[in-house]
């Protein structure tokens, strides 16, 4: 299992010490501009499962194209 977890600056190194103490815990750092990649995925698949649900309706990609 995968999490991604923020923690403040100021408590990070203890935070990864203490992960790193457990043997089946392989703990590394996330760059922010990763970490607000996965953000905008994340909220990009939450949107596609809510359009499958027909809870929300998508932009077409003709129109999109239009708008650049």
């Amino acid at each position: 299992m995968r999490l991604l977890l923020d923690v403040k600056d100021s408590k990070a190194e203890f935070f990864m010490e203490l992960l790193k103490s457990f043997p089946y815990v392989k703990a590394e750092t996330v760059s922010p501009t990763k970490a607000n990649l996965l953000s905008d995925l994340k909220g990009a698949l939450q949107e596609v499962e809510l359009a499958k649900k027909g809870k929300v309706k998508l932009q077409s990609a003709k129109d999109f194209l239009n708008e650049l």
